[in-house]
């Protein structure tokens, strides 16, 4: 250097530091100073070309700015070469200048060159705005200001005036580099209406999220809605972020195949020929070992591909990251300097100032290079999280039956949404893997500087914390997961209760249930106390570290030497650096926690993602000619490749255009071999082929959560004339009328606001209309009523339906069908028993001639004898009880339909009638709408939705839901939690102002003679902080534990007492949400948050105590900065509320159209529909992704403010230090600016709480509302018990009875009268929506009369309790529904009767010899739903209910979709000789059931139509006998 300078000085102390007006030497300013800017742009340089190169956004046009700045680039160029020019005339003249006066003006010259071909090369890439040349002309302006000024007080002509010319356009390009281009060309920008301000923004908008301020007005404005909301970056969006995650995970797959291919050749040689013998031998067990081992070579990792299509932007963040630790320790040694300079008297004050001014730029670029870093990660995570789902969906639309059963849908779910949850938060903490380490390294050496060997005392405390932590999170986290277990345990069980609801009020048997919810949720509690207390220890922990550190460390430091002597500036700064260490240690355990969660669902995500998927090439698609349209060769099926063949040996051939009809008793196989056909189980051998596309009809109708227009389109275009046409095919169009917004209804999730009749219809409107080649129909004809099945069977599938021409392969129980079609097919077994025209298979009188003379109808009907004799002769054919022989089919009950069938549960038991008026209920009076009957005017009608949408509060939080939280953690606990955290923050403030007298002492006499005393009290102050902290954690552990008890109690106690409405109009999620989200918010992220804002909330007041104190004009400032902070904070909590909100409400669309999918996989593959599904999906994780993302910009946005109020906070506190340097002692300066060097992080930890208790506290608010619904009359009336033998005789009186279900609908009964004798047989018919079912929910008062009473035996019942009713009274539904648990339990919650009593109804209901076949007997295990039993078992079951409690007065709801004939004629047996002396009512749907009953009620319209004996109501030739003409009755 001084080579290059020669003869210009280049340094000289007395020149800078102590003088008062300082300056720096020349040689500096000429070389140091000019170069800093030229190196720092020639070392980005290259990078950031190459970073050009790569991300090119188009060009943008020339503009005025740009040529401004070309302009100026260019004249900044020839300055600073006028300047060498003239040192080489100088020269000429021989006046010697020394090197530096060449160098530095052909160095400044290249550089402004290159800065002129970066702004022309950046407007050619479409950057709008330079974050390199800001920088850049940031450091030149700041570097030049020394000379400046050193040559305003000296001068020299020529360079001067260069220099100020060089001075004024650095300046001007640093102001020009602060606008903005516009957007390049052809860019999203200027298309998209809503566009995200942030690709427009400039680069300091981008370094302070200035971009993000117009959203934040807006919502404090006004709540913000989803039109509000900024449309996607497009590097954010689904359709970039998923393709390349697949693509990365495509490779790792099929690089993990090719070195598998590779090791199995080796291993194939090794082996060699000779060792074929031995292979006989070896076992299956041994073969499987063999098999998992070859697994386990080859598992393609998913982590790979995640690094690789995640990992560069990642590393972005990181290097933030890193900038930032370094940045951290810059401001302890300007503390360190500060301290110093208090000290000495004579110091200038401009070096005090400065270094106040340096602390505050420090502390600012911290800011603004941390909240980069959380940019980039949050981005990462969220593109993660896309990602994951993207392709979780993607998989699960194409994995195979056997890996379906593996995982249920829920866990498919969770793996979407917690697994996916999980890495998105690991990505925020991912870096402090090895930044905690490093800030460990540099902070013990700082200290070591500071106080030598004694450092390793605090470190060793701290070491020995980190067990003590870890030991805490292991006990937490066991804890965690057991009632992890008890919650899920809790939720499956509200689930099904919730599902059952309507069975469980029928049967009255809530509080039994109650009582299981409340077992399980006290383990819950009693887990959750011992987290607490764990926690509340971990807590201690966490703010007791740094003082018991400080403490060892001081204590040793002191007594080791007797020279050590503890001054302010060895306190303080080791206390800061104490500080900065306290987060990577605390953190480090967390991180390493998370990863191992992240690495379960790793594991997980992997797994599923490497299931074996569906063999698209098992059925042969390809248009070959022959007359077959369907055939199958030698088929053999299983629904998974180790499984037994449930299909064997089939041969099928349809002719092209012929109708196959497939019978068979239940469990067949029917299902199956529709499934085979459309490729859905394992073909173990054969051949399929199918020529055209497909359409296909399930057994149980899946219908979307859309309008019933979109159902049936199913994506296909809408034409006018096709439509109408299959609607009246479908006899959809009466049911449309009756629907409120007719075909733009909104059916609800499962569609459960149609009846299942009309689902059925849906679905087989969804076929006709999309034209396929061939129709697989799975018994599509089973739920709908008789006159129904007949129109659809003569409009639609028989020989002149709509669909004749077509091919078509119909699964059916009703036999009136079978003579007009082409073939059957008989199925026994899993096999093809026979196959011919309905004459041919009479004629060889095999099975179906069996088949067919067991159930001919007519038989049935003639008389009672002949019923038995059939009964004679079914003993004969099946010795044992009928069901016997299907038990083995059972458990290979295809799983397809498991799924779709829990969906179908999610529907009331009742509402598959389809005669059902539920319908009717569901609609806001729209008799009074006339229908207009052109379509285009129909749509205008304001469709009403079933399901009100779910309400989200806008707008603060009201302070009763506070005071309504603090009265459940009782009002004088919350008052003491807040005097003890006061108490804390006392002690903590006494500590530290002991510690800066004690480092006083060092002033008066350099040593210390008190030393003992000092360090007694010193640890007596910080030992009670720890222990009130305890002691305060405790209380509001036992505070949170009352409040979750109270608060869960409440909300059960009223949704068991809720009436039935409101469960038909409320979709079971939301109800089970409370249950689940909101408790588990209540349990235990409520009070953490509350411990949190109160922690934080007191450390900010004490703060700003200290600083008062010990600069008292300090107040001055506190005013306008608290002003900016609560306005800052005002906006942020509005606007981010809000976008929690709107973040939850979009998110579980996701999830419900996911489980939605999965449920309707086979369909969606049958129309070869995957890639609109994926679309949609996509387009609904965008859609919630567009909120999540102005959520953490928000918290970005909030960050990078608040925490420039806290360096102002420093600044103010350092500027006042050394204003008032005269008045206060180093231990005070030290005090004041250390604990202002921490207020930032509780600043902004005190807003992010203050957001997170309001956004959380909605949970109490939601939990409350639905504690206080209407609830239904009470279980029992004390006064008006009705004797225990009641009723006697079973007489049931109508008077004048009328009843609506829910206000301001119409009546569905109207003005009803009738009388019934006790033992009479009463059927009820009717078309749909006559009022069947309404009549009998009215007798069990889930209706309650609108008009008029209903008396039995002289008891009017709605003055009896409901229990007291509904015990005495039974009702076999038409959906049996079952709980998960014992069967037992399922025949008798209560436990009244004995073993010997249930075995008996096992007998009577045709049950006994299944159950005994089972090895647990009584004890069998059901599952959800009693999917284990078959849908014929389920039904047996409930008539084993029915038998069991054997009341006076029977009602049955005849269930028709799921029996066959069979087990049908078992239960009316059953029913006839068991209860022959009580009076029962039958809905009725086929006829012949209820020709032998005393007296037929015919409903019409809520009247009654008829009312008299079978024989004389055929004889009136009325309504009766029409619908018994329709059945082929007469």
């Amino acid at each position: 250097m001084l080579h290059m300078c020669s003869l210009v000085v280049w340094e000289d102390s007395n020149f800078t530091k102590h003088t008062n007006l300082p300056d720096l030497p020349a040689c500096f300013q000429l070389s140091v100073l000019p170069w800093a800017p030229c190196i720092f742009l020639w070392l980005t340089s290259p990078f950031y070309i190459l970073y050009l190169k790569m991300n090119n956004r188009g060009y943008i046009m020339m503009s005025i700015l740009n040529r401004i700045k070309t302009v100026l680039g260019l004249i900044l160029w020839i300055v600073c070469w006028t300047d060498l020019f003239s040192s080489f005339h100088e020269m000429s003249q021989n006046q010697f200048k020394p090197p530096v006066y060449f160098v530095t003006p052909l160095v400044l010259g290249m550089t402004m060159l290159l800065a002129t071909f970066l702004i022309q090369y950046e407007r050619l890439k479409g950057v709008q705005s330079s974050g390199v040349l800001f920088i850049f002309w940031t450091i030149s302006v700041l570097f030049a200001i020394v000379p400046f000024r050193s040559k305003i007080m000296n001068n020299d002509r020529l360079r001067f005036t260069t220099f100020y010319i060089y001075f004024g356009l650095t300046l001007l390009q640093l102001i020009l580099s602060c606008f903005n281009e516009k957007p390049p060309h052809f860019s999203s920008v200027v298309t998209d209406p809503n566009v995200c301000p942030e690709t427009t923004a400039g680069f300091i908008s981008k370094m302070t999220f200035w971009w993000f301020t117009s959203m934040a007005i807006k919502g404090y404005k006004s709540p913000l809605e989803n039109k509000d909301l900024w449309s996607l970056n497009k590097q954010d969006s689904s359709e970039l972020v998923v393709p390349n995650l697949l693509n990365e995970w495509e490779m790792e797959k099929s690089k993990a195949q090719s070195e598998q291919s590779v090791k199995e050749q080796a291993e194939f040689r090794k082996a060699g020929p000779g060792t074929e013998p031995n292979h006989v031998s070896v076992s299956p067990e041994e073969e499987e070992v063999l098999l998992s081992k070859r697994k386990e070579a080859r598992q393609p990792s998913f982590l790979r591909a995640l690094l690789r299509a995640f990992g560069p932007y990642f590393l972005i963040g990181s290097a933030f990251k890193l900038l930032q630790d370094l940045i951290t320790f810059v401001n302890p040694q300007l503390l360190r300097m500060l301290i110093n300079f208090t000290k000495q008297s004579q110091a200038p004050l401009w070096w005090g100032y400065s270094l106040a001014f340096l602390m505050f730029g420090a502390s600012l670029l911290q800011t603004l290079i941390l909240h980069q870093h959380f940019q980039y990660c949050f981005v990462t995570g969220m593109r993660l999280r896309t990602g994951i789902i993207g392709a979780i969906y993607r998989k699960s639309l194409v994995i195979t039956n056997e890996a379906k059963r593996s995982s249920t849908v829920g866990e498919v779910v969770n793996l979407m949404s917690v697994d996916a949850q999980r890495f998105m938060d690991l990505t925020t903490f991912l870096n402090m893997l090895w930044s905690a380490p490093l800030q460990i390294v540099l902070a013990l050496f700082f200290l070591w500087q500071n106080l030598g060997a004694s450092v390793l005392a605090g470190v060793a405390v701290m070491v020995l914390l980190i067990p003590f932590n870890a030991f805490i999170a292991m006990k937490t986290r066991t804890y965690q997961v057991e009632q992890m277990k008890y919650k899920d345990e809790r939720i499956k069980q509200m689930n099904e209760i919730l599902n059952g609801i309507k069975v469980l009020k029928l049967y009255a048997w809530e509080t039994s249930f109650q009582e299981k919810i409340l077992q399980i949720r006290q383990k819950e509690l009693n887990v959750l106390r011992k987290t607490a207390y764990l926690s509340a220890l971990s807590t201690m922990a966490w703010i007791s570290a740094p003082f018991l550190v400080a403490l060892t460390t001081f204590a040793v430091f002191v007594t080791v030497r007797e020279e050590n002597v503890l001054d302010a500036e060895k306190a303080f700064v080791s206390l800061s650096l104490f500080n900065i260490l306290r987060f990577p240690l605390n953190m480090l355990p967390q991180v390493i926690s998370s990863i191992v969660q992240a690495s379960v669902s790793l594991k997980r995500i992997q797994d599923f993602l490497s299931h074996d998927e569906l063999d698209p090439e098992s059925v042969d698609r390809r248009n070959n000619t022959s007359e077959y349209a369907v055939s199958v060769v030698n088929g053999k099926f299983s629904w998974a490749k180790q499984d037994q063949a449930i299909l064997d040996n089939i041969n099928v051939m349809v002719p092209q255009g012929s109708l196959l009809a497939v019978v068979g008793h239940v469990g067949c196989g029917k299902t199956s071999l529709v499934c085979a056909l459309l490729g859905e189980m394992e073909k173990l051998e054969g051949q399929i082929s199918i020529r055209g596309s497909v359409a296909y009809v399930p057994q149980q109708a899946w219908i979307q959560n859309a309008t019933v227009r979109d159902n049936i389109l199913f994506g296909r275009p809408y034409v006018e004339q096709k439509y109408r046409c299959v609607l009246e095919a479908c006899a959809l169009t009466p049911d449309l009328e009756v629907l409120p917004g007719g075909d733009q209804t909104e059916i609800g999730e499962k569609g459960i606001n149609l009846s299942g009749g009309q689902r059925q219809r849906v679905s087989l409107a969804r076929a006709l209309y999309s034209e396929a080649d061939v129709y697989l129909l799975d018994d599509p004809l089973s739920a709908v009523d008789a006159h129904v099945a007949k129109h659809i069977f003569d409009n639609v599938i028989g020989p002149e339906g709509a669909l004749k021409g077509k091919t078509r392969i119909l699964v059916t129980h009703g036999i009136s069908f079978l003579p007009q079609v082409d073939n059957i097919l008989v199925m026994v077994d899993g096999r093809v028993s026979e196959m011919g025209s309905y004459q041919d298979l009479l004629k060889q009188n095999g099975a179906f001639a069996e088949f067919l003379r067991n159930y001919s109808l007519e038989d049935i009907i003639e008389d009672d004898e002949i019923i038995d004799l059939l009964l004679d002769e079914e003993e004969e054919e099946f010795p044992d009880d009928a069901l016997s022989n299907h038990t083995d089919m059972v458990d290979n009950e295809p799983v397809v339909n498991e799924a779709r069938r829990q969906f179908m549960r999610q529907m009331s038991i009742m509402s598959n009638d389809p005669e059902n008026p539920k319908k009717m209920s569901r609609r806001r009076r729209c008799s009074e709408r006339k229908h207009p009957e052109s379509p285009t005017e129909k749509k205008e009608l304001k469709v009403e939705k079933l399901i009100q949408a779910e309400t989200t509060e806008t707008g603060r939080v009201k302070l009763k839901v506070y005071w309504e939280y603090a009265k459940a953690v009782g009002p004088l606990l919350s008052l003491f939690i807040c005097f003890l955290y006061g108490c804390q923050s006392a002690t903590s403030i006494g500590a530290n102002f002991w510690l800066s007298e004690w480092t006083n002492d060092a002033l008066q006499n350099g040593t210390q003679h008190r030393a003992s005393t000092r360090v007694g009290v010193y640890a007596a102050l910080g030992l009670s902080q720890g222990v009130l902290v305890m002691f305060s954690s405790f209380t509001l552990a036992l505070g949170k534990i009352q409040a979750a008890r109270k608060l869960h109690q409440t909300l059960l106690d009223n949704k068991f007492h809720t009436p039935q409405s409101f469960f038909d109009t409320t979709p079971i999620g939301r109800i089970i949400n409370r249950f689940s989200k909101d408790i588990y918010v209540i349990d235990e992220v409520l009070p953490s948050t509350v411990l949190m804002f109160l922690g934080t909330f007191f450390a900010s007041v004490s703060t700003m105590i200290v600083i008062i104190f010990s600069t008292p004009i300090f107040a001055l400032v506190i005013g306008p900065l608290a002003l900016i902070y609560f306005f800052v904070q005002r906006f942020y909590v509005a606007t981010s509320r809000q976008l929690k909100r709107l973040e939850s409400v979009s998110r579980s669309p996701i999830y419900s159209h996911f489980s939605e999918t999965i449920t309707g996989t086979s369909v969606i593959r049958a129309y070869g529909r995957n890639t609109a599904f994926v679309l949609l999906s996509d387009m609904k994780v965008d859609e919630n992704q567009k909120s999540y993302y102005p959520g953490i910009v928000s918290n970005r946005w909030l960050g990078v403010r608040i925490e420039f109020i806290g360096n102002c906070i420093v600044l103010f506190a350092a500027l006042f230090a050394v204003i008032g340097k005269e008045k206060l002692s180093p231990g005070l300066v030290g005090l004041s600016v250390s604990y202002a060097l921490q207020v930032t992080m509780s600043l902004n930890w005190m807003v992010r709480m203050t957001s997170d208790l309001e956004s959380n506290i909605v949970a109490v608010e939601r939990v409350k509302e639905y504690s206080e619904t209407v609830t239904e009359a009470p279980w029992i009336v004390k006064d008006k018990q009705p004797p225990p033998d009641w009723p006697p005789k079973g007489n049931v009186e109508f008077i004048d009875y009328s009843v609506r279900y829910r206000e301001g609908l119409d009546l569905v009964l109207r003005n009803i009268s009738l009388e019934v004798k006790g033992g009479e047989k009463i059927g009820i018919v009717g078309r749909t929506g006559a009022g069947k079912s309404s009549m009998t929910l009215c007798l069990f008062r889930l209706l309650e009369a609108a008009d008029g009473e209903i008396v039995i035996d002289e008891v009017k019942i709605s003055e009896i309790g409901l229990h007291d009713l509904r015990s005495k009274l039974t009702i076999i539904p038409q959906e049996p529904v079952l709980f998960s648990g014992t069967l037992r339990m399922n025949l008798d919650p209560f436990e009244k009767y004995s073993d010997e009593e249930v075995w008996k109804v096992l007998e009577l209901s045709h049950l006994k010899k299944f159950v005994s076949n089972q090895a647990s007997k009584l004890e069998l295990e059901c599952s959800e739903g009693g999917e284990n039993l078959s849908v014929g078992q389920r039904q047996l079951v409930c008539l084993a209910r029915a038998l069991l409690r054997k009341t006076r007065i029977l009602v049955l709801d005849e269930a028709t979709a799921a029996v066959d004939l069979e087990t049908d004629n078992l239960i009316q047996s059953t029913i006839r000789t068991q209860f022959e002396d009580c009076t029962v009512f039958t809905i009725a749907h086929r006829l012949n059931t209820i020709m032998d009953y005393t007296r037929v009620l015919v409903l019409d319209k809520g009247k009654i139509a008829e009312f008299d004996t079978p024989a004389n109501l055929l004889a009136q030739k009325g309504i009766f006998y029409g619908m018994a003409k329709d059945a082929g009755l007469v």
